[in-house]
């Protein structure tokens, strides 16, 4: 259900018991023991270099947003939806796997 605009804060819903203030964001991959073992890596920004291609026009060939793929590029994401990520495979002819890595913890 969308609030609108201008709804008081008191009238949203609590964030959660995994909700960091500090950083506005759910807690889960910096914090001790909410630390996932490993990480999932987006290698979107050297796959693009690798066939010469901008985000800019990534995002025109898929038609998703430049601030979402800047999100994804840059390891910010938390989730990516199936429909997306063909999108993306489609365009830079490669495999989800050529995407994304599973980086052990140090």
């Amino acid at each position: 259900m969308r609030r609108p605009p201008g709804a008081a804060a008191a009238d949203r819903p609590h964030p959660g018991p995994d909700h960091d203030p500090d950083r506005g964001t759910d807690r889960g991959t910096d914090r001790g023991t909410d630390r996932p073992s490993g990480a999932i890596v987006v290698r979107l920004g050297e796959l693009l270099a690798e066939r010469g291609l901008t985000l800019t026009a990534l995002a025109e060939s898929v038609d998703i947003t430049l601030a979402n793929l800047s999100i994804l590029k840059n390891g910010h994401a938390r989730a990516i939806r199936f429909s997306t990520l063909t999108a993306i495979c489609q365009a830079l002819d490669c495999q989800p796997g050529d995407l994304l890595r599973w980086q052990r913890p140090d």
